[in-house]
C-alpha cells in the first residue's frame, strides 16, 4: 500500500521518495516556524498540490473539448492563521492571457478548477480567492 516514504533526517527537515518513479522531494518546517525556507514546507505542498491539480484537471478537459491550454499558470499563495496553526487562506491567480479562449472556453476552465479532487478536500473553513487572467 506504501506509495510514498518520508524520512526525518534532521533540522526539522524531511525527505520524501516517490515509489513509483524514485524521485526525491525535501521539505522543512516555514521561515516563520523554525525553518531556514531553502525547502518547501508541508503547507507549501498543499497550495502547490492546490495548483498542479487545478491546471491538470484543465489540461483534462481542454484534451476533452479540444483546445490549446499550453503555457497557462497559476501563481498561488497562502495565509497561515494560529489557534490552532493552519492554512487560512490561499490565494489564487491564474494567468491566461496568453491563450484564445472564447466564453465557451471560459466556462469549461472555470467548471474544472471546482472539481479538482486536492480542492474538494480542503476544509472548507480555508479561504480560496480566485482572480482570472484573460
Amino acid at each position: 500500500m506504501k506509495k510514498i516514504s518520508v524520512i526525518y533526517t534532521q533540522n526539522l527537515q524531511t525527505k520524501a521518495i516517490h515509489e513509483r518513479s524514485g524521485r526525491v522531494l525535501f521539505t522543512e518546517a516555514p521561515v516563520d516556524n523554525q525553518g531556514t525556507g531553502e525547502n518547501f514546507s508541508p503547507t507549501d505542498l498543499v497550495v502547490t498540490a492546490l495548483g498542479s491539480c487545478i491546471l491538470t484537471v484543465i489540461g483534462i478537459a481542454t484534451k476533452k473539448y479540444n483546445f490549446s491550454f499550453d503555457g497557462a499558470s497559476v501563481a498561488l499563495g497562502k495565509t497561515m492563521v494560529q489557534d490552532p496553526r493552519r492554512i487560512g487562506a490561499i490565494d489564487m491567480t491564474f494567468d491566461f492571457s496568453g491563450l484564445a479562449l472564447g466564453d465557451k472556453e471560459k466556462k469549461i476552465v472555470e467548471y474544472a478548477i471546482g472539481n479538482c479532487p486536492v480542492m474538494r478536500s480542503l476544509h472548507p473553513d480555508i479561504t480560496k480567492n480566485i482572480a482570472f487572467n484573460y
